[in-house]
């Protein structure tokens, strides 16, 4: 008697904490489940491709796990990504911090886009094209390496680079292609439109500064806008079609 005593307390006992256990369980899955997801900070991915890379797994909307996952770890090894950080604001709320690789160009190499830094090392190769980062044409080179500097003999072309990059992005243009010729000769690709802007590196950021009020007369058409010679009074720039 007593033995059924004790062995129906043991169950009584193991019910209560098999209860508590799924209770905590239930409350812990619908308190922390998140609803609202904050992304800044990307652009080669779209806000739900971050989604998807820091919520995988079959917890990876519950942002008490979240948390314990990303303590004082970012997401890493995450193409064209130095690091991601994960901020859990509020119970059912996180924000993803994404610090993306700074891209200043790519070149084309056996059918790949190989993406390097302002320094002219290559951080990242892919098959897939982004958006915003101009394609530069004109740089000698035998193979390339990720992680590795682009073995060109003029090392101060990547100066040039990140000049004329940093020129267009302050006047929010975004051309497709750069050419840099051996003469030191610039040369912009605007769609159809190419833009020659000569070797006159003090004179550069005017003729650029021009753009946004010449380029939109010339949409929809092929050809190239000299500019080689700046008019520091004004004057007209010839559009040659081709």
């Amino acid at each position: 008697m007593f033995k059924k005593k004790v062995i129906l307390i043991i169950l009584l006992v193991l019910v209560v904490i098999g209860a508590a256990v799924s209770g905590a369980g239930y409350y812990i899955m619908k308190t922390y489940t998140v609803n609202t997801v904050y992304v800044e900070g990307n652009v080669h991915y779209t806000e739900e491709e971050i989604k998807a890379i820091v919520m995988d797994g079959p917890f990876g909307n519950n942002s008490l796990y979240l948390s314990m996952k990303y303590r004082n770890k970012g997401v890493e090894n995450v193409p064209f990504v130095d690091v991601m950080d994960v901020k859990v604001l509020a119970p059912d709320t996180i924000k993803i911090i994404v610090y993306e690789k700074a891209l200043t160009g790519y070149v084309r190499y056996m059918d790949t886009y190989m993406y390097f830094d302002k320094d002219g090392y290559v951080v990242e190769s892919s098959g897939v094209r982004t958006a915003g980062v101009p394609q530069v044409l004109g740089l000698d080179f035998d193979y390339l390496v990720v992680g590795h500097e682009l073995p060109v003999k003029d090392r101060s072309v990547f100066n040039n680079i990140l000049n004329v990059t940093r020129l267009l992005n302050k006047y929010e243009l975004g051309a497709d292609k750069l050419l840099f010729g051996e003469g030191g000769e610039i040369t912009a690709y605007f769609g159809n439109v190419k833009v020659a802007f000569g070797n006159d590196a003090n004179t550069l950021g005017n003729k650029i500064m021009l753009l946004p009020e010449l380029l939109p007369s010339l949409e929809g058409r092929s050809g190239t806008l000299q500019m080689e010679t700046y008019y520091e009074n004004g004057g007209r720039y010839v559009f040659k079609p081709e």
